[in-house]
């Protein structure tokens, strides 16, 4: 029994060493002032929802699928809306045909103000000729009076039924906004990773429909000691190399260094402790790369990120080979 142990003990040992050796023989020596880490990419997610309550009507992407800035993603039913678009439309029809009765009237009483106008002048010079009695200067000022009136609230009216116009143009325009948020469309361009909805579904006003992966901000979270990471700067260059491409370097650069460590021992005293605080460091490509290569673009790939302390030491040989077109590239 102890003789097994012993042999079972001895063929562990000698297959670390070997995984040592191997590991040791294969990874790539880098010189002074180039680290490496390993990490995994990642992209902002895009929550796409509901700007107001109603049933989903039709799904017209589906997950993995990628969708650029505009695209309608989802409908969702919309006839009520319709409904209530042609009641505008009828209603602005009404108040329109109101305010040309109403313009036609101060048409109508401005020529009988005029006229009354006409009478009180002269019913005024018959009664100074004395031709005329008091009784006949009292009839025109009322028909005077009253046409004045008149013409005053035919104005009223139309101003009524322009107000009332307006009124419902307005209710029509959040009417056709509202219609124009049935078709939910991306916001960006972007990968879609869930259907949070089906149609059928009833949601309420904010409700989520599709998650979208935003393809054009993509980059690789990694974790630097503090006296690696305290000597990069933002946009300094950085590689990516990835476990399903090892053959391809991908260009990137520091986007983002953590102010805090993430991870902290217990007590920090010593200059030796300080150095082994860990800070997260982001690793972003290009948009301008990724919209070239956006077929090819996944997330939750992992790899391993190259940062180097100072701009002037130069990157090996082997991290220094341009990334070559998307058609040579096999998945």
């Amino acid at each position: 029994m102890n003789r097994k142990i012993l042999l079972t003990t001895f063929l562990v040992v000698i297959a670390a060493a070997g995984i040592a050796l191997w590991y040791f023989l294969k990874a790539p020596a880098l010189p002074d002032g180039l680290y490496s880490t390993n990490g995994r990419l990642e992209a902002e997610q895009v929550q796409v929802a509901t700007k107001t309550a109603g049933r989903v009507a039709e799904v017209l992407v589906e997950e993995g699928q990628l969708v650029h800035e505009g695209d309608v993603l989802v409908r969702m039913d919309s006839q009520q809306l319709l409904a209530r678009e042609r009641e505008a439309q009828a209603q602005i029809k009404a108040a329109e045909l109101a305010f040309e009765e109403a313009d036609a009237g101060i048409e109508q009483r401005q020529a009988l103000l005029t006229l009354a106008t006409r009478e009180l002048e002269r019913t005024k010079s018959m009664i100074a000729k004395k031709v005329a009695s008091q009784e006949s200067l009292d009839q025109a000022q009322t028909q005077y009076d009253s046409a004045k009136a008149a013409l005053r609230l035919s104005k009223a009216t139309a101003e009524r039924a322009k107000a009332s116009i307006d009124a419902t143009e307005a209710s029509l325009a959040e009417l056709m906004t509202l219609l124009e948020d049935t078709e939910i469309r991306a916001p960006r361009d972007g990968r879609v990773q869930y259907l949070l909805a089906q149609a059928g579904e009833v949601l309420s006003a904010g409700g989520r429909v599709v998650t979208i992966l935003d393809i054009s901000d993509v980059y690789m979270t990694v974790f630097l000691p503090a006296e690696v990471a305290g000597k990069l700067t933002l946009n300094d260059e950085a590689k990516l190399i990835l476990d399903p491409l090892a053959d391809y370097v991908v260009p990137a650069r520091v986007s983002f260094v953590a102010a805090d460590a993430q991870f902290t021992p217990k007590s920090v005293e010593t200059a030796e402790q300080r150095n082994n605080l860990m800070f997260r460091v982001k690793l972003s490509i290009e948009p301008a790369l990724l919209k070239r290569y956006e077929d090819m673009v996944k997330t939750g790939v992992r790899g391993v990120g190259y940062v180097r302390t100072f701009p002037a030491i130069p990157w090996t040989e082997a991290l220094s080979k341009p990334l070559p077109a998307p058609a040579t590239i096999s998945e």
